[in-house]
């Protein structure tokens, strides 16, 4: 990995300078963020979390977030704007020209519901507008159904059933880049997300790893590209979401997730190490279609 760290009191940092990023042991182990060999990237610290930049994307590779239950607070984001990292060129990242006259929404990575928490009420509050930089922003379709709404759930089922360290739950999340995502005004438009959350369960590390997939019905819509520059906005599909082995979120992403690899609670990534990726995914309709190796509600 080609990383850039912006430090605290460089010229470009100084906005941000007082952030100090995901805590690599939020959880009293060990959990780094994953690296991306051999691609350039920056790692941008914010309120309790950092996100790691692919600078030939202009998007994240991933977000890392850690999340203490305990200390969420009710914050709205009435007054917000997105804005630009001030530590980074403009052509290093998305922006509104991304966004404007189309139907794409700026999808958080880091979902703003988790990030706001705090031992005060400022701190909650500067982790809220921290989440509205384009950095943590990703086009998503704007018409979200139920399998969205089970997605962005995730975060909050798993800190309330398992997380069992004082409530706390880290969360990587980003895009998975593919040779069929259509361009956009410049930018690819990842038809895959993913999401790896890592908690103690009976004091041991443990980790699931889940994929929304907002694959466009190419069959059905013959004026996308695949691949290639669009003139308008991509029309998305559905979004479905599924449980899958965190190997094969390693697999696709190229991102180093041994550690959690290692730890997985999918019975069938324990069961079938050799799996070809996707074969095992799982379907979720709902929490409870879940495939763990312990109880939720157990405690």
């Amino acid at each position: 990995m080609d990383e850039l760290l912006l430090v605290p009191g460089s010229a470009a940092a100084r906005d941000l300078s007082n952030r100090s990023g995901y805590d690599v042991a939020f959880l009293g182990v060990q959990v780094p963020v994953p690296i991306l060999a051999d691609t350039k990237t920056i790692l941008l610290p914010y309120t309790h979390f950092s996100v790691l930049m692919r600078l030939d994307r202009r998007l994240a590779a991933v977000t890392a977030l850690g999340i203490d239950g305990e200390k969420l607070m009710d914050l709205d984001r009435s007054g917000i704007q997105w804005q630009l990292d001030p530590r980074l060129a403009e052509d290093q990242q998305t922006g509104e020209q991304l966004y404007a006259r189309n139907n794409l929404d700026r999808g958080h990575l880091v979902r703003r519901a988790s990030a706001v928490w705090g031992d005060t009420r400022q701190e909650a509050a500067q982790a809220n507008e921290d989440t509205f930089h384009y950095t943590n922003a990703v086009p998503q379709a704007s018409k979200f159904n139920q399998s969205l709404d089970l997605w962005l759930g995730l975060e909050s089922y798993l800190l309330e059933h398992a997380a069992d360290h004082g409530r706390r739950l880290i969360v990587f999340t980003g895009p998975i880049f593919g040779d069929n995502d259509p361009v956009y005004r410049g930018v690819d438009i990842p038809l895959l997300f993913f999401k790896v959350a890592a908690f103690l369960q009976d004091g041991e590390l443990a980790a699931t790893g889940y994929i929304v997939d907002q694959t466009p019905q190419l069959a059905d819509l013959p004026d996308v590209p695949r691949p290639g520059a669009v003139d308008e906005a991509p029309p998305l599909g559905p979004f479905r979401t599924f449980q899958v082995p965190v190997r094969d979120i390693a697999a696709v992403t190229g991102l180093d997730l041994d550690q959690l690899v290692a730890v997985d609670r999918m019975p069938i990534a324990a069961e079938l190490p050799t799996a070809r990726v996707k074969s095992t995914w799982r379907t979720l309709v709902s929490p409870e279609d879940l495939d763990l190796d312990f109880d939720l509600n157990g405690d």
